[in-house]
């Protein structure tokens, strides 16, 4: 079920109220600290990121430290965020892009980026958006994703169906603050398991979709 048509600007006021302005969690001092972060915030928390990325720009600040930086170093480091071989492979690689094509800085165009290995628009669309304030999509991460369908903003599961839909509802914007209005929401309230709705400010007009009702929870 999709939200009503009447609730969305109510869900926008509301979400406002939550989240008046927001930004990554991830800590970076550059741009491409802030693209290494993201790739390496694939299926691993930003709090865990986090704990990694001190090190690992402390010893390799910039693409071309790291474009130098042997794969074994940087698994080292990154190791604890998962998949820390296709990981390291990717920054090694766009690092050395980075430094050889483009002078060590990170472009601030989606087709340019999307060429970067490890890249895709969801990566592409943080560096946008957080660093360089342009807004081409939505940042549809496992939160926009479980939140967009729950919420009704989507009938689609896919990443780059959900990040259409979005775009086509959405004023272009709410395109940078809905998609971390809905990550710090998902974090904080609309959990996968156990939604504090009886705590969601929303909750009156959410669709629901996909939870069931529990006993123990009189919101769902």
């Amino acid at each position: 079920m999709l939200l009503k048509k009447e609730n969305l600007p109510k869900l926008i006021k509301d979400l406002q109220k939550l989240y008046p302005k927001t930004k990554t969690a991830l800590h970076y001092q550059s741009a491409f600290q802030l693209l290494c972060a993201v790739i390496l915030s694939a299926q691993c928390t930003d709090v865990r990121v986090n704990m990694v990325t001190p090190k690992l720009f402390a010893k390799f600040p910039s693409a071309k430290e790291m474009s130098k930086a042997s794969l074994e170093e940087i698994e080292s480091i990154i190791k604890s965020t998962g998949f820390y071989h296709a990981k390291a492979k990717s920054i090694s690689e766009t690092s050395k892009v980075l430094f050889e094509k483009y002078g060590g800085e990170v472009p601030s165009s989606m087709e340019e980026l999307l060429k970067l290995r490890g890249v895709a628009r969801k990566t592409a669309n943080v560096v946008l958006q957080d660093f360089y304030g342009i807004s081409e999509g939505v940042v549809v991460d496992t939160h926009v994703k479980r939140l967009s369908y729950r919420i009704g903003l989507t009938k689609n599961t896919e990443p780059i169906k959900i990040e259409k839909d979005l775009m086509k509802l959405l004023d272009k914007k709410y395109w940078h603050w809905i998609s971390h209005a809905l990550i710090w929401h998902g974090r904080g309230i609309c959990h996968a398991r156990g939604p504090k709705c009886e705590e969601c400010l929303i909750a009156g007009y959410c669709p629901k979709n996909g939870l069931k009702p529990a006993k123990n929870n009189p919101g769902i």
